[in-house]
């Protein structure tokens, strides 16, 4: 019955959202409240999880989203991003952009989580589309293929780090592992795929590409790339820091601190004010007024984002995530398998991948007892399947539908496909190196 309940609500969101033509935010309210309702909630406790789930959402991601839409409009006004396009196209040339976009997205997604990385390399997509009039989707989808990747299988990021414990996998086999079904995971789901993307028109509102400056006015390479990524190398530091740090708390408390992603990006907005503005002749006001743009071209989005927060708060609330979880144990299925499905079945159903995945491996584990098992593959198995065809409950399917500006048709066949891919190829890796190292 929840499944049903579960089928019924995405079906009514999506035909609200393409067939009346209903705000995307007001739908998600009005399809929460109804799930709430049929799901048996009591009245106030609705109420509560509106607010936790809005909350929860918007307040891990809001000070990343606003200060990295910021940090891009200010890379795309500076003409930052369109110095880094410029030497990209000299080195790989525009017939090898994709692989370009892709080795970026696996660079930056080591350390970066998938929210962070998005908003920090919006404006390179947006300046490399604009600079050599690409579809949007192109050549964005190969840097999103990496980064997808990168979050849902390897450590530190917070679900397989998760689940490597949950597991008791070593984290350097599950980070090998990770690498080795990555790379052709990324390639297949990156460039290849985005070949067939390449007649897709796109018509994004979001303003982040501006029109080619005169190469004597832009910063140098150098002063474009560290202002551009100074958030992922201020994380990368902090990290090698926290690592070898040993016993000394102080400078890990220090390390961690500065390393923050929220911190890390105040960091950049401070120095990328003056690298980018003020040091190339704009004034503080001028600079002001571009952050303030960059806020209203993200507000909807926000909103959107929260909104489908309060959706997945639900689901979890009411119970119906465990009631799925039950019914699906009785599965028989050989170990990475069953883990696969279940994470992938959840996924559809709840849209977070993360709590899929925690979901998911809280149902395996015991069944791990009983078959052997490599708990590193699991970890990659459960990952993968947490990746399954994200769509209208998965805040990134709305985020990459409005900064591309796709249809609702395309992001399904774009985003969606591209996870879909990442997912299955996922699983086949996993399942031929079970082969190889057993």
């Amino acid at each position: 019955m929840v499944i049903l309940i579960l089928i019924a609500c995405i079906v009514t969101l999506i035909l609200l959202i393409t067939w009346a033509r209903l705000n995307v935010f007001l739908t998600f309210l009005i399809i929460s409240l109804m799930a709430a309702l049929l799901l048996g909630m009591p009245l106030p406790n609705i109420v509560k999880s509106v607010n936790k789930g809005l909350g929860d959402m918007l307040g891990s991601l809001v000070i990343i989203i606003a200060l990295g839409a910021m940090l891009g409009k200010l890379v795309g006004v500076s003409g930052a991003a369109q110095k880094v396009a410029d030497s990209m196209r000299a080195v790989f040339g525009e017939k090898y952009i994709t692989w370009a976009m892709s080795l970026t997205g696996f660079i930056v997604g080591i350390p970066l989580f998938y929210n962070v990385g998005f908003f920090l390399m919006i404006p390179i997509i947006f300046s490399v589309a604009n600079r050599y009039k690409l579809p949007l989707v192109y050549v964005g989808i190969p840097m999103l293929a990496s980064l997808s990747v990168m979050h849902g299988f390897l450590p530190p990021h917070p679900s397989p780090t998760a689940l490597q414990i949950q597991f008791h996998a070593d984290m350097v086999k599950v980070f090998v592992y990770g690498l080795i079904v990555a790379i052709p995971t990324i390639i297949i789901a990156g460039p290849l795929f985005a070949r067939t993307l390449r007649t897709m028109k796109t018509n994004s509102v979001i303003a982040m590409s501006v029109q080619d400056m005169p190469n004597e006015k832009l910063p140098g390479l150098t002063n474009s790339i560290l202002s551009s990524l100074l958030p992922v190398l201020l994380i990368g530091v902090s990290t090698i820091i926290t690592k070898f740090a040993g016993d000394n708390v102080t400078v890990k408390n220090i390390a961690g601190f500065l390393g923050d992603p929220n911190i890390a990006m105040m960091e950049t907005i401070a120095i990328a004010t003056y690298s980018l503005g003020i040091r190339m002749g704009m004034k503080l006001t001028e600079v002001m007024e571009v952050y303030a743009d960059a806020i209203k071209e993200i507000s909807m989005i926000l909103l959107i984002i929260g909104s489908a927060g309060i959706l997945k708060q639900i689901f979890l609330d009411s119970g119906a995530n465990a009631q799925i979880a039950t019914t699906l144990q009785g599965l028989n299925l050989p170990p990475l398998m069953l883990g696969w499905m279940i994470a992938a079945i959840l996924r559809l159903c709840l849209g977070s991948a993360t709590v899929a995945g925690l979901t998911a491996a809280g149902i395996i584990y015991p069944l791990m007892q009983h078959s052997p098992v490599d708990p590193a593959l699991m970890v990659l198995s459960v990952g993968a399947g947490s990746l399954f065809c994200s769509h209208v409950n998965d805040t990134s399917f709305w985020v990459t539908k409005e900064y591309f500006g796709l249809t609702m048709k395309q992001t399904f066949l774009s985003w969606s496909l591209m996870e879909t891919l990442v997912s299955v190829i996922g699983l086949a890796g996993v399942l031929i190196l079970n082969v190889v190292v057993r």
